[in-house]
């Protein structure tokens, strides 16, 4: 089995969100903040989940509070808060780190297998990370690629 699929993680309500559950499907990691200068990608993600999801896209946002701390909501109320404020339907998990020594191990699994500009470090909220339907990460995002721009990627991987 590809190792993407052996990770789990909690959703903002405690649930646990096993990967397993994402095989045969293309799915789009996204470390978020409420507060950050690039929120406004909520709603375009969202978009992009209305749009793919029946297709076979599944959108996660991972909040994260490293960068300035721009996710002060806490895992309770979080679905809630960006549910009202920009319409976010997918699910989002509990508050994770991506960097330093409490990285997450998805980002630490992603981060290994797709570096970025500055390396494997994530150096801003929304770094997006497309992973394939067999679940092999494919592609890194950086935090001002605008999700719009990734729907090429989805529906190619979607078809395959």
């Amino acid at each position: 089995m590809n190792k993407f699929y052996s990770h789990q993680i909690k959703s903002s309500n405690g649930k646990t969100i096993d990967f397993k559950s994402f095989k045969n499907k293309v799915v789009l990691i996204v470390n978020t903040a409420t507060e950050c200068g690039l929120a406004s990608q909520f709603k375009d993600l969202e978009d992009l989940h209305q749009k793919y999801k029946d297709s076979g896209l599944v959108i996660i946002g991972f909040p994260c509070n490293q960068f300035m701390g721009q996710e002060p909501v806490n895992d309770d109320d979080m679905q809630s808060a960006c549910e009202m404020n920009f319409g976010v339907t997918f699910p989002l998990t509990e508050k994770i780190d991506v960097n330093g020594k409490n990285t997450h191990p998805i980002f630490k699994y992603l981060k290994n297998n797709l570096g970025g500009f500055l390396g494997s470090k994530i150096k801003w909220n929304f770094t997006k990370f497309l992973i394939d339907a067999k679940g092999n990460p494919y592609k890194r995002y950086a935090p001002t690629t605008k999700p719009q721009s990734i729907e090429n990627d989805i529906q190619k991987l979607l078809k395959m």
